[in-house]
């Protein structure tokens, strides 16, 4: 991969983020019956940063779970010989939640279809809302996000990164280009 461009600082992430959790508060007019729910990996840690901020704006803490979409993707039989069923116990009830699904960047949109998958197979919330840090285009099946950090068109040989303190020891999103073979 070959560094193409930073799309976002560590600033502009936060403001990015904060822009993100006003505008969930104003949409559901407030905080009350939300629940954050990551996608694991990089959404959770965006999660809980987002559930900050709606606490020192609302001052009000908004509870924060995550899902793992590993046994609902649909190259499952492509990811693994065996899949391992790992179900956690202490998952937050989701009926008749309104649940904000958080993630990193949005693509194709399989990762969101497989989390909602999972996120139904818990119970029946009361709405399933989408919030991404980026948003690069190129969808293969019919979803969108309602609340967008940024949006960037990309080309499908390009790769967006999202680096997170959490994570990676840092806050920036960057582009990459394929090396060419």
């Amino acid at each position: 991969m070959i560094f193409k461009s930073q799309l976002m600082d560590d600033m502009a992430m936060k403001r990015a983020l904060k822009r993100i959790a006003h505008e969930i508060i104003e949409k559901n007019k407030g905080t009350e019956n939300l629940l954050l729910i990551g996608i694991k990996r990089r959404g959770i840690p965006l999660a809980h940063r987002i559930a900050a901020l709606m606490l020192e704006i609302e001052g009000v803490e908004v509870p924060v779970d995550h899902v793992d979409i590993t046994l609902y993707r649909d190259d499952l039989s492509e990811a693994a010989d065996v899949p391992q069923v790992v179900i956690p116990d202490h998952l937050l009830p989701v009926q008749g939640k309104k649940v904000i699904l958080v993630d990193d960047v949005l693509y194709t949109g399989r990762t969101v279809r497989a989390a909602i998958d999972a996120i139904i197979s818990r119970g029946r919330p009361e709405v399933i809302q989408l919030a991404v840090l980026i948003d690069r285009g190129h969808r293969e099946l019919p979803i969108r996000a309602d609340y967008v950090g940024k949006n960037v068109p990309t080309a499908r040989a390009e790769r967006v990164a999202v680096d997170l303190t959490e994570v990676d020891g840092a806050d920036g999103v960057c582009i990459y280009q394929e090396a060419e073979a």
